[in-house]
């Protein structure tokens, strides 16, 4: 994959979480609030102002996640973004991350 390749996949994945939650905060589902800068996306869970960082890393073309839970990076892998210590999947990390961290169950899916 190329850069630019890499770039424009992480750059939709970071929009699709965004989407994803602040949907979630529209529907009183989840109090929580994004703000997204360049590769960076921060996600504030309004209830304990913890927050989840989720970030992509050009160079090593990675997905990067820092929460309570812990630090994960994630590489592309036949389609999918995979924890490159475990093999877990990036959408399940970050979900089971923001469920912890924001007191109720939350799925973010995968983009279409």
């Amino acid at each position: 994959m190329t850069e630019s390749e890499f770039l424009k996949q992480a750059e939709a994945v970071l929009n699709h979480i965004e989407a994803e939650l602040e949907a979630l905060a529209d529907a009183d589902a989840l109090d929580v609030e994004c703000s997204c800068s360049g590769n960076v996306l921060e996600i504030e869970i309004i209830a304990n102002g913890s927050k989840i960082i989720v970030n992509s890393q050009a160079p090593m073309q990675e997905l990067w996640v820092a929460a309570r839970s812990g630090g994960y990076h994630f590489k592309a892998q036949d389609g999918e973004w995979r924890n490159t210590r475990d093999g877990s999947e990036f959408f399940e990390v970050l979900s089971r991350a923001v469920s912890e961290q924001g007191g109720v169950a939350v799925t973010i899916g995968k983009p279409a």
